[in-house]
């Protein structure tokens, strides 16, 4: 099968969406399909490393030549600027939607376009947001990249992400007050950089939290898997609603239990490996906070849901079930005379 993958953001840009894309490229290929991706992302210094063709910022020839060598045309999250093709070439066409598709003149175009194509939701919440129906397929985690590196757990609390506002690092710190007003102690690690690092950290010396708080600064690789591998309890406490949530997973999958908002689709991300908050809500927070570190016969049971959980997500499952979304959307496309 000739797979033309459409990764508006791909590698070397860090992001769910474009390690994901990656993922499943890598997977295709050896599952002995041809692929071709083609990102607005610019190069980076190791293009060597990819197995397949990526095309970056194409211009409009190259993106017609593309979707005629292909026999399927995959977005991941669509891109109105590799998808017009599509209006004059016929393809397979499959859409997995990765966000929620945003309100003005672009969303509706998109929204128009998706009763041309195959919808992939990734996440109940994304799969509700649709006016069309769609096929429920979640993200998938690389467990040979994630894994529980089974050292001394020493520490309570890791959030791991870009400290940005909507991702609730504000609202864990106010959770994280109340908890030592309760006369817990929890250490927090703070695993990420973005524009909000120094008003966090103002915020955290505001409220007397300085020597419960480390900002380590952004990690990757083995230093992720082991830092994160020395906590009990990853955090996810975003404001907005997460269409997924890969880094709940990753969490997951390298022995940390799990409380995360419930907005979105982060407690499908969570299965039964944690416990939910309502978005926003430090008092809730620290109540799920407080609950978990006074029971560890519960971060153990918490745990025990998480092999098979994990299971679930695998690159190599994940990519077979759209393997499966893309064979029949094949076989329709040649019924049809595309």
């Amino acid at each position: 099968m000739r797979i033309l993958l459409s990764s508006y953001a791909f590698l070397p840009s860090i992001g769910g969406i474009e390690v994901v894309s990656a993922l499943l490229a890598d997977e295709f290929r050896r599952c002995g399909h041809e692929v071709r991706v083609v990102t607005a992302t610019s190069a980076g210094a190791d293009e060597e490393r990819y197995g397949y063709e990526v095309v970056r910022q194409p211009r409009p020839a190259q993106l017609i030549d593309l979707v005629r060598w292909s026999e399927i045309v995959f977005h991941n999250n669509i891109s109105l600027r590799s998808a017009w093709p599509m209006l004059f070439i016929r393809r397979p066409w499959v859409i997995t939607h990765a966000g929620f598709i945003e309100p003005g003149i672009a969303g509706s175009v998109k929204r128009f376009s998706l009763r041309f194509a195959t919808s992939i939701a990734i996440s109940p919440a994304i799969a509700n947001s649709l006016a069309v129906p769609s096929v429920l397929i979640p993200n998938p985690y690389d467990p040979e990249f994630f894994y529980d590196p089974l050292q001394r757990r020493d520490r309570d609390l890791v959030f791991v992400g870009r400290l940005e506002e909507g991702k609730g690092v504000a609202t864990l710190l106010k959770a994280l007050k109340k908890l030592t007003s309760l006369g817990f102690s929890p250490q927090l690690t703070i695993v990420g950089r973005g524009p909000q690092q120094e008003p966090l950290r103002c915020l955290a010396d505001d409220l007397g939290l300085a020597s419960y708080v480390n900002f380590v600064g952004a990690k990757r690789g083995r230093a992720l898997v082991e830092e994160i591998g020395r906590h009990r309890i990853m955090v996810v406490p975003s404001l907005w609603n997460e269409p997924f949530g890969v880094v709940a997973l990753e969490g997951i999958a390298c022995g940390c239990a799990l409380i995360a908002s419930s907005g979105g689709g982060l407690p499908y991300a969570i299965g039964p490996c944690g416990l939910t908050f309502p978005n926003g809500d430090a008092d809730a927070l620290a109540g799920c906070l407080a609950r978990l570190l006074s029971s560890p016969e519960e971060l153990t049971a918490l745990k025990r849901g998480a092999p098979a959980h994990l299971r679930k997500h695998t690159v190599e499952n994940i990519a077979k079930r759209y393997l499966e979304v893309f064979t029949k959307s094949l076989d329709a496309g040649r019924e049809s005379g595309e």
